[in-house]
């Protein structure tokens, strides 16, 4: 065993996490139960408080798209994980985070020695529809815009090859988790019809299998290269409230296609059908779910 790996697995030593949010915050709370000594980046105050609390060994609050942060960084790491979210709506912040943010940290790592560099990006980049299924091969030329940036996002990273031993670039579905479940919201909100339409399959992944493939990732000896982290069971949004909405005593909710939410909006006024595999992870990782669909997810999260 060496010196940069943990005792307790084959997890690294010490890991960085940029875009220390929702599922970075979870990560590192996973990170150090396992003895892994974490730094983090956020561009929140309340987060950054909240990091200090959880005894997180360096925190610093900054936009990663600068690089004060560079010279604020005191300690080494052997792995780094990205998962910075968009800064604000629009293909501005897109830009900033996804693009700007990948290529400080492409910089800073130059000059370290990095076991590995994990990228949260997102299936959003698959263009496909019509209940298309989708693997890692999938043609994503036809990305939509933000898609496309996180594209060249992942392409630096590719790029970068040359001085980080191993990189991975895991497309999670839609997260949904603890504090986190939007579709559940609808139907307890009781606000009547849900906007859109509910025949398209939704790819989703629950928090805590998002934070066993990073863990897997961080830990594995698998090719470099791009995997999907969703679960094994899409579903249409219709079929998932109608499960949730029979858990909760309540009727199957309708849906009123004309209604435009603002969610939808930002994709155009329709979401996408199509059905993301995720075989290539299970297999280079050894990645098990323990939410394989959303029935046992949101089980775990119903009142």
């Amino acid at each position: 065993m060496t010196s940069m790996e943990n005792e307790k697995s084959n997890l690294p030593a010490s890991v960085m996490i940029f875009g220390c949010g929702y599922v970075g915050t979870a990560l590192a709370q996973a990170l150090m139960a396992e003895g892994v000594r974490v730094g983090a980046l956020t561009r929140n105050a309340k987060r950054a408080s909240e990091l200090r609390e959880m005894r997180v060994s360096e925190v610093i609050e900054a936009e990663l798209d600068g690089h004060a942060w560079k010279t604020q960084l005191q300690g080494c790491y052997d792995s780094v994980v990205n998962c910075v979210s968009s800064a604000g709506g629009g293909l501005d912040g897109y830009r900033k985070s996804y693009v700007d943010g990948q290529a400080r940290i492409l910089e800073w790592a130059e000059g370290q020695s990095i076991r590995s560099l994990v990228y949260t990006s997102s299936t959003s980049v698959y263009p496909q529809d019509g209940g298309e299924a989708v693997d890692e091969t999938a043609d994503t030329s036809a990305a939509p815009a933000t898609g496309q940036l996180l594209l060249e996002s992942e392409r630096r990273i590719a790029a970068a090859a040359e001085y980080l031993k191993k990189w991975y670039v895991l497309r999670l579905a839609g997260i949904y988790g603890p504090g986190r479940h939007y579709l559940l919201d609808q139907l307890l909100g009781g606000a009547g019809a849900i906007p859109g339409r509910g025949d398209y399959h939704m790819n989703m992944i629950h928090l805590d299998d998002s934070v066993a493939a990073i863990l897997a990732a961080l830990a594995g000896q698998a090719p470099s290269g791009v995997y999907n982290i969703c679960d094994d069971a899409p579903a249409t949004k219709a079929t998932v409230l109608g499960y949730l909405a029979g858990r909760l005593g309540q009727p199957a909710p309708k849906f009123d296609p004309k209604a435009v939410s603002s969610r939808l909006q930002r994709r155009g006024g329709r979401m996408p059908d199509r059905r993301v595999l995720n075989g290539k992870a299970k297999a280079g990782f050894e990645w098990r779910l323990k939410y394989p669909s959303y029935r046992e997810g949101y089980a775990a999260l119903l009142p």
